[in-house]
């Protein structure tokens, strides 16, 4: 009772010296390196995703070939979030590749044989990033021990794949 009341009296003086903290926000800066854009955006404030900030983040995504846009599943930014914390704080991740339509998958899948044919991005829940200054290997592992989706290491193409579909590796 007695630290209940402590509480309460200490609570008007961190109001007027605005030391409560505020929403922890999320945050991700990318670029994609077919486009050339560039996005800085806060998507969430604690446990509500911004729709406006979402609706930026998938049209960023967008399939590059004829700019279809489709709604992401806000999971693949919070680990794209989780990822750049854990392995270079602030870093802007550079994008491979984010959404495809089935058109651009099957025209992938003709010219190399790691394109599934269900892959996740005609879903909208996966993408293909490398950030800058960390070792790929590296990312790969990160994305690995947070066991929250699919992780795909491409060495020699220079990114790794993540998704937020069932946890398995290649």
């Amino acid at each position: 009772m007695k630290h209940l009341l402590l509480a309460v009296l200490l609570l008007p003086s961190a109001f007027a010296s605005g030391t409560l903290p505020g929403p922890r926000e999320y945050r991700l800066r990318m670029f994609h390196t077919h486009t050339g854009e560039h996005i800085d955006v806060v998507y969430r404030r604690d446990a509500s995703y911004d729709p406006e900030a979402l609706a930026q983040l998938d049209h960023f995504l967008r399939d590059h070939r004829d700019g279809t846009v489709k709604h992401y599943d806000p999971r693949l930014f919070d680990l794209l979030n989780s990822l750049v914390a854990k392995v270079r704080p602030q870093a802007e991740i550079n994008i491979i590749c984010g959404y495809r339509t089935p058109h651009s998958n099957g025209w992938l899948r003709r010219r190399s044989s790691a394109v599934a044919r269900n892959s996740l991005h005609m879903a909208a829940e996966a993408i293909d990033i490398r950030v800058p200054g960390v070792k790929l290997a590296h990312l790969r592992d990160v994305a690995l021990a947070f066991r929250r989706g699919g992780v795909g290491y491409y060495a020699a193409e220079n990114f790794v794949h993540v998704d937020v579909g069932r946890v398995r590796r290649w």
